[in-house]
This record gives structure tokens, sequence and C-alpha cells, in this order.
């Protein structure tokens, strides 16, 4: 059996992770973080391919692209999460298992960040656990998967 791709996805201002601050997001890198997704899939037959980008025309032309080739989307939209109508609908045009992933917990910031465009399409949200996010992410779409 070949190893099942899932697309992760990092959206916005990711790239700045450790750097940015670390009192909200922690001073793991997104390197950092992608690794553990990688080991975490490794160990239950999957496959990560990364994609981060700081535009969103990107963000959907991966997805588009995942459509004829993975069998699950991980994705940390960042500030996309709240405002990208383009990447629910993208979203919502893939078959497979979604997982929203967030660092901190929106619902627990400012009142702008508690809606999210991308929940009513994905299959189910990770937020509040920081890094271990990234695992508990993997985690489920194997579970899904199954």
């Amino acid at each position: 059996m070949t190893d099942q791709l899932v697309l992760l996805l990092s959206g916005p201002n990711l790239n700045l992770l450790g750097d940015r601050e670390p009192d909200v997001y922690g001073s793991a890198t997104l390197d950092d973080h992608v690794a553990v997704a990688r080991e975490t899939a490794q160990a239950h037959g999957l496959t990560v391919e990364h994609v981060q980008s700081n535009h969103e025309g990107e963000l959907i032309d991966a997805i588009h692209g995942a459509r004829a080739n993975a069998a699950a989307i991980v994705i940390n939209p960042g500030a996309f999460t709240h405002s990208s109508w383009a990447i629910h609908d993208a979203l919502a045009a893939f078959d497979g298992p979604i997982v929203e992933l967030h660092l901190s917990n929106p619902d627990g910031r400012e009142a702008w960040r508690r809606t999210s465009v991308v929940a009513p399409v994905a299959t189910g949200s990770i937020s509040g656990f920081g890094g271990d996010g990234y695992r508990l992410a993997l985690d489920a779409v194997a579970a899904l998967l199954a």
C-alpha cells in the first residue's frame, strides 16, 4: 500500500512563527511544527506535503490541486480563517477530511477572531493546544481515513 498524502496548509504570517508574538504562538518555528506533522503522519503510514503562503490565491490553488492527489487536508488558515470565503469555497469542493488547526484558541481572543468561515466546511477543528495541535490534527486525519 502506498502512503496516503495529506496536504498541510499554512496561511499568512505563519512563516514568522518563533519570532512573532511568542507569548501567543510559542517559540517553535513553522518548520518545527511541520516536522512534528511529518513524524506523526509517518507513524500512521501517511505522508505530508506542506504549503505555506501569505497569498490567498496560492492556498486556493494548492487546495484545488489536492482534489486530484490528497486524501485529506489540514489547514491553519491564519487570518484567512475569519475572512476568506474563497478558501471556504475551495475547501467545500474537496471530498476528503478537512481539519482546521490553530495554535491559539481563537474563541479566547479578540471578538473578530471568534468567527471562522472555514469551520462550516471542515470535518473538525483543533485549537488552543499550541504545537501539540499538529500531532492531534494528524492523529485525527489518520483516524478519519482508517
